[in-house]
């Protein structure tokens, strides 16, 4: 069966963490320690928090179900940024956050990324938004060229806390279809 994209249900907060606990892993650099990455897994990626993101009015989830088995998703947050570096750097207002976008590694390289995506700025734009904006790591390479690819050009940086690190990230920006 072929995967779709269906907005996530609050039945999918389990299977979102345990996405989550493979997917954010790929996307910290390599210096980053297994300690911060699992408290970081705990504090804002867990089945709980995955409740009251989908509880929370402002926030869309998009998820890539492959028969009942979630293979990617994404975080929409729809309300200003609260970030002063990133307040001081988007053009394109208002702006929904791409907050979290990752593909289960099996399926990269198969299109379910640039799927997703295009899902994700439709919701976008059905939540009003004129522009899209994310932050990814400086040294997340792969992610980048994607974010390029799906139109997204850098605006500006700011910074990602980590457990104990602070991380620098690039401010990405695109307007929505």
């Amino acid at each position: 069966m072929t995967p779709s994209i269906r907005k996530a249900t609050t039945d999918d907060a389990g299977a979102l963490a345990a996405l989550a606990a493979v997917t954010f892993p790929l996307a910290c650099p390599p210096s980053s320690s297994p300690q911060d990455i699992a408290a970081h897994l705990a504090n804002t990626l867990s089945e709980r928090h995955f409740q009251a993101y989908l509880a929370d009015p402002d926030v869309t989830i998009l998820v890539i179900d492959a028969s009942g088995e979630l293979r990617g998703y994404s975080l929409l947050v729809n309300r200003p940024a609260a970030d002063r570096d990133v307040v001081s750097v988007l053009e394109i207002l208002p702006s929904v956050e791409l907050s979290k976008c990752y593909v289960h590694p099996e399926h990269h390289g198969l299109g379910a990324a640039a799927d997703l995506m295009h899902a994700s700025l439709k919701a976008a734009a059905d939540a009003g938004g004129r522009g899209a904006w994310l932050g990814v790591n400086s040294q997340n390479a792969r992610a980048i060229r994607f974010y390029e690819k799906s139109g997204f050009r850098r605006v500006g940086t700011k910074s990602f806390r980590l457990g104990s690190t602070v991380e620098h990230d690039f401010v990405l920006e695109r307007a929505v279809p």
